[in-house]
């Protein structure tokens, strides 16, 4: 058998001076400093897909989806236990702008479901309204209906369907939408076929004639000045709402001309029954309005920014900073 030098294994007490109850207030002292802080997400479900492994973790009172990849924004979906209607992330309650443009949308897509979070909370606020949900990986929809409450009725239908699909789908059978939201991710990025010229195209072709379109973007990538040329070349000019609290980004466009909304659109009567609904779920509409910018004369963009198309949509080389 195989002995190491015995005086490899010895330490030289002149050079090295340990003493243990030192290591063992450290160890103690770094465990109640992790604990108190609370570090540390308890993993109550892992769910394997072909896509990614996707976790449901909960820390003190929030419970969140994370994909088991290497990105920057881990946490996909996540809820407060103790209030699951009201919204967590900063850019869900942006994507309700869209209210600002279309009160009562009767049919809306949303693509990309994570937990259902926005769907679910559509629901609450529109239960007349139709909410179809698309999305391509069918774990990503067990682990919402199972540890998410994700509400399905007649009203609220879930499909299992990459959305770009979908969408062509849709466009043969003549269905339209008065409010499309693209909420794509894969984990690292929006995918990259979810970028392009000819997908906007198609998407905007499925909106009826006041119909509007939100997505969810990222004001850290690459690819910010892209994806503005992109749907400033489908739309026209479009609304940026950006806040400085985190890192995405809402598009919002029109099959219609914008006009820029005016601060006193919130003192009618219709809007001020909206904003009371709003409120429960953390929703602010003035606070939305003041970061609303419509980029008519404002692009923030070069001008001769290449648009991404379904030749050229390199995601993979321009993802975030």
């Amino acid at each position: 058998m195989f002995s190491p030098p015995f005086n490899a294994l010895l330490l030289r007490r002149k050079s090295i001076q340990i003493n243990t109850n030192d290591i063992v207030n450290c160890f103690l002292f770094l465990f109640i400093l992790f604990h108190s802080s609370g570090s540390f997400a308890e993993i109550i479900h892992s769910e394997p897909s072909l896509y990614r492994t996707i976790l449901v973790e909960e820390k003190n009172d929030l419970r969140c989806i994370r994909f088991n990849v290497n990105a920057k924004n881990i946490n996909q979906t996540c809820v407060y236990q103790s209030q699951p209607d009201k919204l967590v992330f900063s850019y869900t309650k942006l994507l309700f702008s869209a209210l600002l443009l279309n009160r009562k949308p009767s049919d809306i897509l949303i693509v990309g479901l994570g937990g259902g979070t926005m769907s679910n909370t559509l629901h609450q606020l529109l239960p007349e309204s139709n909410i179809t949900n698309v999305e391509i990986d069918p774990a990503m929809i067990k682990v919402a209906r199972e540890h998410f409450a994700l509400i399905e009725n007649s009203k609220v239908k879930t499909f299992s369907q990459d959305g770009r699909l979908f969408i062509k789908r849709a466009l043969l059978k003549k269905q339209t939408y008065d409010w499309i939201i693209l909420d794509a991710f894969n984990g690292d990025y929006i995918p990259e076929h979810l970028l392009t010229q000819d997908f906007l195209l198609e998407a905007k072709a499925l909106l009826k004639s006041n119909g509007i379109l939100s997505a969810n973007t990222f004001l850290g990538s690459q690819l910010y000045d892209y994806e503005s040329a992109t749907y400033h070349s489908v739309f026209g000019e479009f609304f940026n709402i950006k806040s400085t609290s985190n890192e995405n980004r809402i598009i919002l466009v029109s099959n219609q001309t914008l006009k820029p909304i005016k601060p006193n659109m919130l003192l009618q009567a219709n809007f001020k029954q909206l904003t009371v609904l709003l409120r429960p779920y953390g929703i602010e509409l003035e606070d939305i309005l003041n970061i609303m910018s419509l980029t008519t004369g404002s692009h923030d963009w070069p001008e001769n920014t290449r648009i991404l198309t379904d030749q050229y949509s390199p995601a993979n080389l321009l993802k975030e900073q």
